[in-house]
């Protein structure tokens, strides 16, 4: 049987996937709070129906409530987590975890400490049905090793929908700490690398003068003992795309090749969940639109069992450490 959760901030619309996908498993969840006014309220209030509390530790100090979802503005969420785990709660937090290296440290001293889960929803792997299948076919060997990814974050800008907070680098954390930090768990986890270095990093504000805190594009090259990674995010998506971003993730095998075209397949009626497998033996699109989403359920099980079958808990830490860095290295 599931368990009770909690939402602590509704700032990003990430958290719309982060509990629909859980409630899917089974979880309930009663009551959410916000530290003021959100974009999403309305459009939250109607999908969910739940009550919003004006005191979070009323969901805090919920001994029934298990696990806590948090998608405040990036730079609140560190905090909104440590009260969490103090309080005896497992966490969920929207990507990026946490936005800087003060905050990073103490998220590893306070979860050491209290044994809770802290895992950061990298929604661009766990809720994509395409990366799944990806998985699955890289773990039967369909392309040998793993050697270099190539990971596509393009956003659209959506300038009449974004908070305040949207455009300014200290709150929302920088383009590599916060997009791309997608893109680095990706490359850890389909690499099988422990850690990686970061060989080069650079971010750019190249269409937005009236918001000199933003950046609209950023790049960085990564490198570990398992192979090489390069990452592009941007917020250049024109309007003529059916959806807020074409991603696209690349793996080189050392016996074939994967491509995912995870939102749309440009030029073709829209369709997501597209996956592009060439091998020694086969060169086909798979549809992925009816694979399972594995994260979700192992989440749900190591909450209750006190494993790490759904993410390990090194390699969330790991992912933000090199986002972070990567960020710093850019802009310094």
């Amino acid at each position: 049987m599931a368990f009770k959760l909690g939402v602590l901030g509704i700032d990003h619309g990430h958290i719309f996937g982060m509990l629909s996908n859980m409630l899917a498993q089974g979880c309930t969840c009663t009551h959410w709070w916000s530290d003021g006014p959100a974009v999403t309220e309305a459009k939250f209030r109607e999908t969910f129906g739940l009550e919003r509390v004006a005191d979070r530790r009323r969901i805090l100090d919920d001994p029934e409530v298990a696990m806590v979802l948090i998608s405040a503005v990036p730079a609140d969420r560190a905090a909104l987590a440590i009260e969490a785990m103090e309080a005896g709660k497992d966490v969920m937090v929207d990507k990026p975890g946490c936005t800087t290296s003060e905050q990073l440290a103490a998220l590893r001293e306070v979860q050491a400490r209290t044994g809770r889960i802290w895992t950061v929803n990298f929604s661009e792997r766990f809720e994509v049905a395409a990366v799944a299948k990806a998985e699955e076919l890289v773990r039967a060997g369909a392309i040998g090793r793993v050697v270099q990814t190539v990971g596509l974050g393009p956003h659209k800008q959506n300038l009449r929908t974004r908070p305040d907070w949207f455009f300014v680098t200290e709150r929302f954390g920088g383009i590599l700490c916060d997009i791309g930090s997608h893109q680095i768990d990706q490359f850890l986890h389909f690499t099988g690398s422990d850690t990686a270095e970061v060989v080069h990093a650079l971010v750019e504000n190249t269409t937005m003068p009236d918001h000199p805190g933003f950046q609209d594009f950023g790049e960085m090259v990564l490198k570990s003992d398992r192979g090489h990674g390069y990452v592009r995010v941007d917020w250049f998506t024109p309007d003529g795309l059916p959806t807020w971003g074409d991603g696209r993730l690349f793996l080189q095998g050392t016996e074939g090749q994967i491509e995912l075209r995870k939102y749309t397949d440009i030029g073709q009626p829209h369709r997501t969940g597209n996956l592009y497998l060439v091998n020694g033996e086969e060169n086909v699109r798979i549809d992925c639109s009816d694979m399972p989403l594995p994260y979700f359920p192992r989440l749900v099980a190591d909450v209750q069992d006190r494993t790490e079958t759904a993410v390990g808990q090194a390699h969330t830490f790991t992912t933000m450490e090199l986002a972070i860095r990567a960020q710093q290295m850019a802009t310094t």
